[in-house]
């Protein structure tokens, strides 16, 4: 079965909460790029230490792998 993906942007992807999720994320993408940790196309992410997007403190980000970054198990800890 294929994506949908206009109805995954409606009912996920377009509301505010997770807009301003990704635009944390983003901002730290930027702040790891100015320091040089990361480039465009490097296949890597910026890893928030605690989880939260939300704390672009400098010592919360690190760079690790896609697979790494994303592949944590979510749920209940």
């Amino acid at each position: 079965m294929a994506r949908n993906y206009a109805k995954e942007y409606r009912t996920y992807h377009s509301k505010p909460k997770q807009k301003k999720r990704r635009a944390h994320r983003n901002a730290a993408r930027a702040l790891m790029t100015a320091s040089g940790a990361v480039r465009k196309g490097d296949g890597k992410d910026v890893h928030h230490r605690d989880r939260n997007p939300a704390n672009n403190a400098k010592k919360n980000l690190g760079v690790s792998t896609k697979k790494a970054n994303r592949g944590w198990r979510r749920g209940k800890r």
